[in-house]
């Protein structure tokens, strides 16, 4: 669930302000596991936000029955969107119910800004086009009742700037989980549909993954000095100045040479591509070829070396 690529965005946050401010190194680690808990926390979140903002219009369905002069439809409601499948089956997983006896997680009833948010994006969903169209269909199935949820979270609720500034509110980690979560948000919908077993992710695939944030932060943190010196000496060898090299490209190639070093079982051709496409998200629009470049020399180097035997 948390996959590698968070894993390893993580490790260079982490590392990026360690280097940055001598951080104090157990604090760092433990912050690094903190935000690895958040991140899975926010993709469980988004999940009860569905439960949550399903129990909420069923209270306002209830409340329509019990008003002094209520209409036809106040009682007779159409029910498909509070009966909606996809929604039952999340809020019976067991694996779900089991996360949530530990970490609790709740949208509803727990202050006034909570309610009012949940308020408003229940507002917005009960007006858009796929609320409407969803409701006056002939019939529903899993499928659609699928396709409904992958839609509001498209096209209404991740987007939405209330959504980011309560999420913001909530944690200071989640809006940068957010975009990575919700796909997984959006496999488990497809995991569901599919009727597979398990359709709520683990945090982590195995033991191995589970160890990977920590052990490559370390590495990183025990070898720099040495790492460094592989690093600025393609740098030289390119015609760049050391000293302009950007601080995060460092960070960046640093946290790459550890892996390289470090997990043998992981082809320096993947751990590449992955810090390549990190340093053009992260860092300058030409920190790609960059790092691209040293990195494949020092790659060379090692293998030459015989410091690495990988492909």
């Amino acid at each position: 669930m948390i996959n590698r690529t968070l894993i390893r965005i993580k490790v260079i946050q982490m590392a990026y302000s360690y280097f940055l401010a001598s951080r104090d190194r157990h604090q760092a680690e433990d912050e690094l596991q903190k935000s690895l808990d958040k991140a899975y926390e926010l993709y469980i979140s988004i999940l009860v936000l569905m439960i949550d903002l399903t129990r909420l219009q069923e209270r306002n369905i209830e409340k329509g029955k019990e008003k002094f002069l209520p209409t036809e439809e106040d009682l007779n409601p159409n029910t498909r969107f509070i009966d909606n499948k996809l929604v039952h089956a999340i809020q019976e997983d067991a694996d779900l119910q089991a996360y949530l006896k530990d970490n609790p997680v709740s949208w509803l009833d727990l202050d006034m800004d909570s309610d009012v948010f949940m308020r408003l994006m229940l507002d917005k969903i009960l007006h858009s086009d796929a609320y409407a169209e969803y409701m006056q269909a002939e019939e529903s199935d899993m499928a659609k009742d699928c396709e409904l949820w992958r839609t509001l979270l498209k096209q209404i609720i991740i987007p939405d700037d209330d959504f980011a500034e309560f999420l913001e509110a909530k944690s200071m980690y989640w809006n940068d989980d957010l975009s990575i979560m919700s796909t997984f948000v959006f496999k488990t919908i497809n995991r569901f549909e599919s009727g597979v077993e398990q359709p709520i992710r683990p945090k982590y695939k195995d033991e191995e993954d589970e160890l990977f944030g920590g052990q490559l932060f370390n590495y990183t943190i025990n070898e720099k000095v040495e790492n460094d010196a592989y690093i600025d000496d393609f740098v030289r060898r390119s015609d760049w100045d050391v000293e302009r090299v950007a601080f995060m490209d460092r960070v960046i190639m640093d946290v790459a040479v550890s892996e390289i070093r470090n997990f043998p079982l992981i082809p320096t051709r993947v751990t590449l591509n992955e810090y390549i496409d990190l340093a053009k998200y992260y860092s300058t629009p030409k920190s790609g070829q960059f790092v691209n470049g040293i990195l494949n020399n020092v790659i060379k180097y090692l293998k030459k070396e015989g410091i690495i035997q990988k492909d």
